[in-house]
């Protein structure tokens, strides 16, 4: 976090919380009252002072407030680029993969050392360089289509990415247990879970 949000904190430490002002788009956007924030400096800033607290509830800490953050899918976005590097929706870059899944509206999530992650949609395609079947090769259209089906399993191959980490399976995740799966809150509250 930024020095002076960190100043902030310890000078008026009991600023009340904000709910139901900031969200995160699937693609990674954040929006204010549903409308997109336009201002770069003011979207490097949230990104910047991001963070997640015990409760799984996702916030911005602006200055001494937090402002907690609905989700539309997950805490981060992973974007893809042409030379196979992730970044997320901040612009950190996670080294290394510890799980895949695929959620049954075929959105992938990736967990990295920050946290599960969707792959931004527009990103899909180039995400599916590092799929491979159980023997390492890459998906034909006739498996990748089988494997969204459900009726064949693919494994994410970080090493053929910027990530490290072995060849992995993808879970299949029902998109209404993600949060329980993953121990975070889309909608975060008061009292999360409330």
């Amino acid at each position: 976090m930024d020095d002076t949000v960190i100043a902030a904190i310890a000078r008026w430490p009991d600023v009340p919380a904000v709910f139901g002002w900031l969200s995160l788009t699937a693609r990674g956007q954040w929006r204010l009252r549903g409308e997109p924030i336009g201002n770069a400096a003011i979207r490097d800033f949230i990104g910047r002072n991001y963070a997640g607290d015990e409760q799984g509830r996702w916030y911005f800490q602006n200055g001494p407030q937090r402002v907690f953050v609905s989700l539309e899918l997950t805490p981060w976005i992973y974007r893809l680029d042409a030379a196979g590097s992730f970044t997320t929706h901040t612009g950190i870059a996670p080294t290394r993969c510890t799980g895949a899944a695929l959620l049954d509206n075929n959105g992938i999530v990736l967990l990295t050392e920050l946290g599960p992650g969707a792959i931004d949609d527009r990103d899909a395609s180039r995400f599916l360089h590092f799929v491979a079947d159980e023997t390492g090769q890459p998906l034909d259209a006739r498996r990748c289509e089988r494997w969204l089906l459900g009726t064949d399993d693919a494994y994410f191959v970080p090493e053929r990415s910027s990530l490290e980490g072995p060849p992995m399976p993808f879970e299949r995740v029902s998109s209404d247990m993600k949060e329980r799966r993953w121990k975070f809150v889309c909608e975060p509250s008061e009292i999360a879970g409330a």
